[in-house]
């Protein structure tokens, strides 16, 4: 087997799905899969490394820490040359014409959907009708344009499984993975000075919904609940949410270097919170169980699936109802809560992630069983 994995439109605000590519990509290796990784970059250019061929294509900046490629036909000489069994697209939208190239060539086509559309351009513009009418358009289109599509939550799949029925598109339901030995619970002896501690973790932009979170925060604050929450991203919204957090003790600390002295600040939590309604998946709350972190999240969206009643809670995506879900699970026993976040975190490795990716690039995926 020989996998190409398409990655257009990755930057700097793209990190859950480097780590997956990285991850999954990592995975292929080990399992002996010859695999090529195309990427947007300043120029053109190809290395070897210990994770396969990776391929730079030129392509400008076309937003804060973004490349996109804009020229998808120049990839095709380069697909040619690598003659793959399968492709993995991880941007549904603008390498379209290359999946129709490989349609013609004979070539699999898998398409793995890191984002829920409807929901989210309904979010940015406030017009939801619009919104899914749009979209609808959008996903008819890659239905048809895909032999395989993959989506990584119940949540995300609701918006396509229409659609991809109406066309006989396949769609996978393949839920991403943690690094279980990067992100573990940390021996950590918390002050004995009853402040309860909260920890975010997320790119600082409107879609991830880090204002929600800094404002369960002050709405514990102004019950007059000794806290203390530790933001880890960076953002365009910083603003925004300082003046959301005012006087409450809220601390931004921005970009982490390195996974493990994250996982450790994480660790060092009573609660996570990682609120996003609109999130299809979310790698940051695997992070936080696989650190020991029990995590509180919005009653919808992908991130919900991951939680189940021992490992965190769950409530409507206001202050007020999140605040009281926040104090439910700090309630219970540290030790207990520590253990059931991680056991939970722990039925998501890469590895199972990987196998069954795989067999979606062999066109066995039906073989392989859904993770509850």
């Amino acid at each position: 087997m020989r996998i190409a994995q398409l990655a257009n439109f990755v930057g700097a605000a793209s990190g859950g799905m480097k780590t997956a590519l990285t991850e999954l990509g990592r995975g292929y290796v080990d399992a002996g899969v010859g695999r090529l990784l195309v990427i947007p970059g300043p120029a053109d250019s190809v290395s070897e490394s210990e994770e396969g061929v990776v391929a730079q294509v030129r392509a400008p900046h076309v937003g804060s820490g973004y490349r996109l490629i804009v020229e998808p036909w120049r990839l095709v000489d380069l697909l040619e040359r690598f003659a793959p069994t399968s492709i993995e697209w991880n941007d549904k939208l603008t390498l379209l014409p290359v999946a129709w190239w490989a349609r013609r060539a004979g070539v699999r086509s898998v398409c793995l959907s890191h984002e829920q559309l409807t929901d989210m351009f309904a979010k940015r513009s406030g017009r939801p009708t619009t919104s899914k009418v749009s979209i609808g358009v959008v996903n008819r289109l890659v239905v048809r344009s895909f032999d395989t599509l993959v989506v990584t939550s119940r949540y995300a799949q609701n918006e396509f499984q229409r659609v991809a029925d109406a066309v006989g598109c396949p769609v996978e339901r393949v839920p991403l993975g943690v690094d279980l030995a990067t992100f573990r619970p940390h021996d950590l002896t918390p002050p004995d000075d009853g402040v309860l501690r909260l920890a975010h973790v997320g790119r600082l932009s409107r879609e991830k919904s880090p204002h929600l979170a800094v404002a369960t925060a002050v709405e514990l604050h102004r019950r007059g609940v000794p806290l203390r929450m530790d933001v880890y991203g960076e953002g365009p919204h910083l603003d925004e949410l300082q003046a959301i957090a005012g006087s409450a003790p809220v601390v931004f600390h921005g970009f982490v270097d390195g996974r493990e002295e994250l996982s450790r600040r994480i660790s060092a939590a009573d609660v996570a919170l990682s609120v996003c309604p609109t999130e299809t998946f979310g790698l940051a709350v695997l992070e936080a169980l696989a650190s020991g972190t029990p995590v509180v999240t919005a009653d919808r969206g992908g991130a919900r699936e991951l939680i189940d009643t021992r490992s965190g809670a769950w409530a409507p995506p206001e202050p007020e109802a999140l605040a009281d879900a926040v104090l439910a699970v700090a309630a219970r026993p540290r030790a207990d809560r520590r253990t059931a976040a991680r056991r939970r975190a722990e039925q998501y490795p890469w590895s199972e992630t990987v196998q069954r990716m795989l067999a979606v690039h062999d066109g066995n995926a039906l073989r392989v069983p859904a993770t509850a």
